[in-house]
């Protein structure tokens, strides 16, 4: 499977943008699929993860600002980003967790301005 992810921009703190990852192809309700960011000089780190059944997983410091989220239809994954800060500047990657194999987006750049 391919997973395309978009969305990523240039926003200035306290705003607002949305993420997509799209999969070329239908991905089961009970895979888990979420969310990665890489800053600068800094090591890949969990945001949020999501699948059928269950709550979905927040990292501490976007819990009540970032909702995750999937439409199983659009083969599609989502990233709802509030109240953003500067130290959420990272380059964001979704992933798909398919028979313990990790496929991973190609990113795209988040870039929160003070």
């Amino acid at each position: 499977v391919q997973l395309q992810a978009s969305g990523g921009g240039l926003v200035q703190a306290g705003g607002s943008l949305r993420l997509s990852c799209a999969a070329s192809r239908t991905i089961h309700s009970s895979v888990v699929m979420g969310w990665y960011r890489q800053a600068p000089g800094k090591q890949r780190e969990f945001v949020a993860s999501i699948r059928s059944g269950r709550d979905p997983n927040y990292l501490g410091s976007v819990q009540g600002r970032f909702t995750i989220s999937r439409d199983n239809a659009k083969n599609a994954l989502y990233l709802q980003m509030n109240s953003l800060k500067p130290e959420d500047t990272a380059i964001y990657y979704c992933k798909a967790k398919i028979e313990s194999v990790d496929y991973w987006g190609q990113g795209t750049l988040v870039t929160v301005s003070s």
